[in-house]
């Protein structure tokens, strides 16, 4: 995703890289404070090699990429929208996500059926578990007649004890997903539609990433004329690695000083004694009071004591829902 490297055509193996999440907040709180360090937030993606549904060979091999992604928290599904005889014959990016998805729930049809045996047989035996059992054995039968309705997982959890009971097992369709559309750089400001593959709460994306990777190989003067020349307005890797970003739920709260700016990765609705215990658990533990502004008024009025001055530096407590581009300044006595 850094676009530095990538992996070559017809690799067969699952890459990680740690992304940066690009954030010109943190930039310009580097400036103000003339921090020497800047640290942005970071996630770590695995990159798995295009599937290939077309023969039995093709299919064992994505089966067995499904299995080792499980763990995942965030699935993002890339279908080709630009046209290339080299890669494959006319591009349908409906129709690949469509295939993307029922193998997706296929996957997880045999994992519950699996689940279902095994339960089904410790059940025979008497012990204290068959209570817990049979519970989980009703929930994983719900599961199954979703998915075999061609509904993801997600649809048939009602209640947070249900998706903690089944939370080890990693099923693919209850994770959250984004769509990213790779297109030709003759389809940049063209949106393609995906019809009825696409579900309504899936976040999108559209992306050249043969653009993207170009760019990367520019200096940054070069890189930036280049986009101007195109019309583009942003990299497609910003655009995708913050779609990620949310998608997962994570919002950043941001600290300033001369040894270093910094963007703090944490949930949405996370309190400030919660986000204190992020930077050190001392913070958090000795916690006083969140001095917090939004970035948005810190860049308004160019430092914290001019938004200070104008009362947009506010005194939280501990139960406080930090937001995203909450500028802090942790007071704490240990």
């Amino acid at each position: 995703m850094s676009g530095k490297h990538m992996p070559p055509v017809g690799a067969t193996a699952i890459e990680e890289a740690i992304v940066l999440v690009p954030d010109e907040r943190v930039d310009w709180l580097a400036k103000l404070h003339r921090s020497r360090k800047i640290t942005h937030a970071t996630i770590d993606c695995l990159d798995v090699p295009g599937f290939n549904f077309a023969d039995e060979h093709g299919r064992a091999a994505a089966r067995r990429h499904l299995q080792q992604i499980r763990a995942v928290e965030l699935l993002v599904l890339v279908v080709r929208a630009f046209e290339d005889e080299s890669v494959g014959p006319k591009a349908d990016a409906a129709a690949e996500l469509n295939q993307l998805k029922t193998e997706l729930l296929l996957a997880d049809l045999e994992l519950v059926a699996k689940r279902i045996e095994n339960l089904e047989k410790q059940m025979k035996k008497p012990g204290k578990a068959q209570t817990h059992d049979k519970t989980e054995l009703a929930l994983h039968q719900k599961l199954q007649a979703a998915i075999e309705q061609e509904k993801p997982i997600s649809t048939a959890i009602e209640t947070d004890q249900e998706r903690e009971m089944i939370k080890s097992l990693g099923f693919l369709t209850l994770k959250p997903m984004v769509v990213a559309v790779n297109v030709g750089e003759n389809q940049l400001q063209q949106e393609i539609d995906l019809g009825d593959a696409l579900d309504e709460n899936t976040p999108v994306v559209q992306v050249c990433a043969k653009l993207a990777f170009e760019l990367s190989q520019l200096d940054e003067k070069s890189r930036a004329d280049f986009m101007t020349e195109m019309s583009i307005s942003e990299s497609a890797v910003v655009k995708f690695t913050r779609c990620c970003y949310e998608a997962l739920g994570f919002i950043s709260f941001l600290t300033a000083a001369p040894n270093e700016a910094r963007a703090w990765q944490i949930m949405k609705d996370t309190t400030a004694l919660e986000a204190a215990g992020k930077i050190h658990s001392d913070i958090q533990r000795g916690f006083i009071r969140a001095e917090t502004v939004s970035f948005s008024d810190l860049k308004e009025f160019g430092s914290e004591k001019a938004a200070k001055a104008v009362g947009k530096v506010r005194l939280e407590g501990k139960d406080y829902v930090v937001q995203d581009g909450d500028v802090i300044l942790f007071r704490f006595n240990v």
